[in-house]
């Protein structure tokens, strides 16, 4: 009957909010670490550095799906579970990445029509 009767002080996790923000994270280290490869690597050129970097923009949209599926935990255990805040921080970082690979893709467009075009 204990176990019936005792309320629990402890909050719960709430893996969706720290998903986003490891999503978010490893979207955000794709950019340095391809640019890094680039410059140390003969076998890896800046073009394909670039193409990895648009994945950012994959992980930056799960990331933010994520941090809203955490969000809606939060509210649907009227905040018992607790990880509002990072779920924000992971919907922040999240869209900082979409934001990195949206541009990286941008960058390998126009390089492809200069390319065909000059």
């Amino acid at each position: 009957m204990d176990g019936l009767t005792r309320s629990s002080s402890s909050r719960g996790r709430n893996d969706a909010a720290r998903g986003s923000v490891l999503l978010a994270l490893v979207g955000l280290a794709i950019p340095p670490l391809g640019f890094l490869a680039a410059r140390r690597l003969d076998q890896v050129t800046l073009i394909q550095a670039t193409a990895a970097t648009c994945g950012s923009a994959v992980l930056g949209v799960t990331a933010i799906a994520l941090a809203r599926r955490a969000r809606r935990n939060v509210e649907r255990s009227i905040g018992r579970i607790g990880g509002e805040a990072t779920a924000r921080v992971g919907r922040l970082l999240g869209a900082i990445s979409l934001f990195v690979g949206l541009t990286a893709a941008l960058a390998l467009g126009f390089y492809g029509l200069l390319n065909l075009f000059g």
